[in-house]
């Protein structure tokens, strides 16, 4: 079978038929009267392992020690194949980063193909400093990519550059939330952390609301959910008020959701659902003297007179601490119901009878 008949039931180019035979991978049997390349059939299905073996990224080199080598071990070599072709795919993977986050900038020329570029280097700068620079450093009237800006929050560690990050990204003409979405899904719970602090760091949307909700109700994280519960609490919404609770309770960020417990209780439905849950609580066997002093604290954020008497209760508490806490917070809420009705101040007379300021 000649050269070209060859090429044609293989699908290899001539020229490249004649450089495996310059190489001494596939030789032809035989050959004409003419001199020209005479294939056996045999010749024919080593053409067919050759381009089988290189469709899997062998080298020619390779190839010609797999085909003649009988103590060639498939085993290694296919392992290094793996890591290489895993090496390149993270590459394309990259690369592919890249170009999506140029297009969705939606560049007018190529100076903003330089600038995104420019932006991209800087987040994967292995300096803290310098990717807080990349962020905060822009130039007037660049635009920042709000998908590129999201997937650096989102692998981002250090707690300063992740602030800058959130900022730029919450003040984007883009919101990234898809991709912030798709970061509460991984299955490492400081990637879902940093995605919940930077959804609660967008202006409030519904689809933002309903991915925070869908954190508060099934992630597995407690720091994750806790997260999601302040976020959710500070927009309003009731179905955050047990997480808030239990963070309390289990002294997790727990004056943060007493704050927000406060804001949530200028809704007099909420306000009484609230009270019945930390007078629960303060009532539960496991409420040692550390929980019932965080419960005080809650208690004198709430807005009402109903935290008054509990308080009020409290300070007669067996525990000495858990009581003067409460008397303190009694004093303190005294005082803010006097201001609210206009009367005069309290008298500190200071032991000697009269006002302090007149002292």
């Amino acid at each position: 079978m000649l050269i070209g008949e060859v090429a044609r039931r293989s699908g290899v180019s001539p020229r490249m038929l004649r450089h495996y035979d310059a190489l001494g991978l596939v030789r032809p049997t035989g050959r004409t009267v003419g001199g020209y390349r005479a294939y056996s059939a045999e010749d024919v299905r080593r053409i067919f392992h050759v381009e089988s073996l290189r469709s899997l990224g062998l080298s020619l080199k390779q190839i010609g020690r797999a085909l003649e080598d009988p103590a060639f071990s498939p085993s290694a070599l296919v392992g290094d194949l793996i890591r290489w072709t895993e090496d390149r795919l993270e590459r394309e993977r990259e690369l592919l980063a890249r170009l999506r986050a140029i297009d969705a900038s939606a560049p007018a020329d190529w100076q903003d193909v330089l600038h995104v570029v420019s932006l991209m280097q800087g987040l994967d700068s292995a300096s803290a400093a310098r990717r807080q620079q990349t962020v905060l450093g822009r130039r007037e009237g660049a635009v920042f990519p709000a998908e590129l800006l999201a997937g650096a929050v989102l692998s981002e560690s250090d707690p300063v550059v992740a602030g800058a990050l959130r900022w730029a990204l919450a003040r984007s003409d883009g919101d990234g939330l898809a991709t912030l979405a798709a970061g509460l899904h991984s299955d490492d719970a400081d990637v879902r952390r940093r995605a919940v602090l930077a959804i609660a760091a967008l202006p409030e949307t519904p689809a933002a609301s309903e991915a925070l909700e869908e954190v508060l109700a099934g992630d597995t994280d407690p720091t994750v959910r806790g997260q999601a519960a302040l976020a959710l609490g500070g927009r309003g919404v009731g179905a955050a008020v047990p997480a808030l609770v239990g963070m309390v309770v289990e002294g997790v960020n727990d004056v943060d959701a007493a704050e927000v417990l406060g804001a949530l209780s200028r809704d007099p439905d909420r306000a009484e659902r609230i009270m019945a849950a930390l007078v629960g609580e303060l009532a539960a066997p496991s409420a040692g003297p550390a929980t019932r002093i965080r419960l005080a604290q809650a208690l004198v954020e709430l807005s009402g007179d109903a935290p008054l008497e509990v308080l009020r209760g409290l300070a007669r508490d067996d525990d000495r601490a858990v009581a003067l806490v409460a008397s303190a917070f009694v004093g303190v809420l005294d005082k803010r119901s006097a201001e609210d009705r206009g009367d005069p101040p309290p008298v500190d007379s200071g032991g000697d009878g009269r006002p302090s300021d007149a002292r």
